[in-house]
């Protein structure tokens, strides 16, 4: 279902001490300041951390736990990886999946990202699956077309059932960690073909239902501007993330 939506993606940062010290703020202020209907937050920490933060969050589900990524296969030999079952024993509710960073450093593709799919849904998780473009590719005036391909391989492979269970979080590759940002009509046209995208591979009803996030230098100062926008459910937050103050304004947002 759609809903208004903000994930913290802290990626490779944080002692398990200054995580929970951050998840503790994040969630007192959260309870101090939110009135009215909270949109869903989700906090997405490295692995070693995930079990020291999860336990701080409570019960409610909001603030959720998420990993930044997982492995296809449900299990075996696969030293250094992380399955989906054991990331939900451990609380998570949510998995980023191909984000640009996995896709540029790790080599990813669609169809590795479309097994992984499979084996996040298996496991009762919800992925928050990425697409974006380089600044080459927009700069070529080819978006439309990549993120169509993105998402063609890569997602509309799955059942109805199982792509209701799925946010998308849209990342210009181009804004990621550079202080760039795309333009809230930028993020509304692109929002808006991927919406589109899926009224047609599946139906309008599902078009509607699905969220989808901007991610990509998304902070407390442009956040209600670009969530303002009619396709822009909420956001995938990177740095911004990782300070207490600036998350929960973003939050606050909407």
């Amino acid at each position: 279902m759609r809903q208004n939506f903000v994930a913290g993606n802290w990626k490779m940062n944080l002692t398990l001490p200054e995580a929970q010290a951050l998840t503790s703020e994040i969630v007192q202020m959260m309870h101090d300041e939110l009135t009215g209907p909270a949109p869903q937050v989700v906090i997405c920490p490295p692995f070693p951390l995930l079990a020291g933060v999860g336990h701080l969050l409570g019960d409610s589900g909001n603030p959720a736990l998420g990993a930044q990524n997982c492995h296809q296969k449900e299990s075996g030999a696969y030293t250094g990886e992380v399955s989906a079952k054991q990331l939900q024993s451990v609380g998570c509710k949510y998995v980023i999946l191909g984000h640009s960073e996995r896709r540029q450093h790790f080599h990813e593709d669609d169809a590795l990202l479309a097994a992984k799919l499979k084996t996040v849904l298996a496991a009762g998780l919800k992925p928050i699956f990425c697409v974006g473009e380089s600044l080459e590719t927009r700069e070529a005036d080819e978006t439309f077309d990549f993120i169509g391909k993105q998402l063609k391989d890569g997602l509309f492979h799955l059942s109805n059932e199982e792509f209701d269970q799925v946010v998308i979080a849209y990342e210009p590759i181009w804004a990621i960690g550079t202080g760039r940002t795309a333009s809230s009509q930028q993020a509304q046209e692109v929002h808006a073909f991927i919406r589109e995208r899926v009224a047609v591979a599946y139906d309008a009803q599902a078009a509607a239902n699905t969220t989808i996030l901007y991610g990509g230098s998304c902070n407390a100062q442009n956040a209600r501007e670009l969530f303002s926008q009619a396709d822009v459910d909420g956001g995938l937050i990177g740095g911004a993330s990782l300070k207490s103050r600036d998350f929960v304004e973003i939050v606050k947002s909407f």
